[in-house]
């Protein structure tokens, strides 16, 4: 299977990273409203997509001010 080129880079991290964060998130948080019942699988179904069209863009936004507030502290690997 071909990659995409590198500079896909920057836009595919925070897709991926967001998609699983939100799908976890929205779970917990679904199980915890409604337990461990039947519907809870469709609540959820439901609630993930809501929550990652809220975490993609927030991920976008957020991800580069983390970067830097990390590098103040963190030295950076290669350099």
């Amino acid at each position: 299977m071909k990659k995409l080129p590198a500079r896909y880079y920057p836009f595919a991290l925070p897709l991926c990273l967001s998609f699983v964060m939100s799908g976890i998130i929205s779970f917990v948080a679904t199980l915890r409203a409604v337990g461990f019942v039947v519907e809870a699988f469709d609540a959820w179904l439901h609630a993930w997509p809501i929550s990652w069209a809220i975490a993609f863009p927030t991920v976008m936004v957020v991800l580069p001010l983390t970067r830097r507030i990390v590098g103040a502290f963190v030295e950076t690997p290669g350099r």
